[in-house]
């Protein structure tokens, strides 16, 4: 476990804020480099971690939380070095199940503001079952999955959103399996909190993690992230600054679905309740913003599940929020069951009383029960 190090800085009057859990307090205000380790970061060069982790380490400031109330966890491949480089707490755990690790601490320290740092490939395969079981539960946890669709830090195997035909040590004749979807699968877990955002759009991907970190549940952040090693320019379609206009679909809620440099494109629903592509406008063959289908982040799942669908090149890719859902918290229900089974007992409910209750026997020095 590596833990914060305070930094010399210079002295100031101000307080932090409070985070997630309110766990603010007296004390100097954090900056970016306040969150920033002593440690090399050990990415290679053009790789959109750096990009996540600056971001990251800014929003945290921003934000007013507290280090020693912060804990990142993360499991393994090239993005699970992050708690290295974040100066707060941090677990670099085993292959797959930080979710867990991180489910284990929160229903323990409810007050700390508990991150799980993963990959497409630690989180959707040895780990898919942890991160579907902590979604389903909502712990109150900021999952942010990292997708470059490769498995960089192994040297390139296809992963499991990587496309089919991906050509890999793994697959060198090319990859036949069907990619998974982190939302798609998000939601069918029941997640109360699905997003997408991209690694270098700083602007917008502080603004989907503020929105993360203010929920209470388990919030679920899909990062479209470069891998310029195995997998360069896997979103280059994306992000291309000449089409992302055409290419992108940014959520807000209440608002049209409409793309495009000045609007002139949006989303309806067409015969048989399948989304289509038409032209906004007042002219012939053009249909008015109302008739578009209007984002709703509350709506009922079926229509989050219908905005995880919509890929390129058929339709612009979905950046945003696409799903918040209150719903109480795992490890507030946890807690609730614990105060009342011992305000039941009253002055019985000690840790000692409740080992000795019930069935207990004692062994002799034969070693049989007496």
């Amino acid at each position: 476990m590596k833990q914060p190090v305070e930094k010399n800085r210079k002295a100031g009057g101000e307080e932090n804020g409070s985070g997630k859990n309110g766990a603010g307090g007296p004390g100097l205000k954090l900056t970016k480099k306040d969150f920033a380790t002593d440690q090399d970061v050990r990415w290679c060069p053009g790789c959109g971690d750096y990009a996540i982790l600056s971001t990251t380490q800014k929003l945290l400031a921003d934000l007013g939380v507290r280090r020693e109330d912060t804990v990142f966890v993360s499991g393994i491949g090239c993005s699970s070095r992050f708690p290295y480089y974040m100066n707060t707490y941090g677990f670099h755990s085993i292959h797959g199940r930080a979710p867990a690790i991180a489910t284990g601490l929160k229903v323990a320290r409810p007050e700390l503001d508990v991150w799980v740092i993963t990959g497409d490939g630690d989180g959707l395969s040895i780990g898919g079952n942890h991160l579907m079981h902590a979604l389903r539960r909502n712990v109150d946890l900021n999952i942010i999955l990292f997708n470059n669709k490769i498995y960089g830090l192994t040297k390139g195997q296809y992963s499991p959103t990587s496309e089919p035909g991906t050509r890999a040590p793994s697959t060198p004749h090319g990859s036949v399996d069907h990619p998974a979807n982190p939302l798609s699968i998000a939601l069918g877990a029941g997640a109360t909190f699905v997003a997408r955002a991209i690694d270098v759009d700083a602007k917008h991907l502080g603004e989907v993690f503020a929105r993360a970190h203010a929920h209470k549940g388990t919030s679920f952040v899909e990062v479209l992230q470069n891998c310029p090693v195995f997998n360069d320019d896997a979103w280059a379609p994306i992000v291309d600054r000449e089409h992302k206009s055409v290419r992108q679909l940014r959520l807000a809620h209440g608002q049209p679905l409409r793309f495009g440099k000045d609007g002139e494109l949006g989303i309806r629903l067409g015969a048989g309740l399948a989304p289509e592509v038409v032209a906004v406008g007042d002219g012939d063959g053009e249909v008015p913003p109302s008739a578009l289908l209007h984002h709703d982040e509350r709506a009922p799942t079926h229509y989050a599940h219908l905005l995880a669908e919509l890929a390129h090149p058929a339709f612009p890719v979905p950046l945003g929020v696409l799903r918040a859902e209150d719903r109480p918290s795992y490890e507030a229900l946890v807690g609730e069951q614990v105060e009342g089974a011992v305000s039941a007992r009253g002055e019985d409910a000690t840790l000692h009383n409740l080992l000795h209750s019930g069935m207990t026997w004692e062994v002799g020095d034969d070693g049989l029960p007496r």
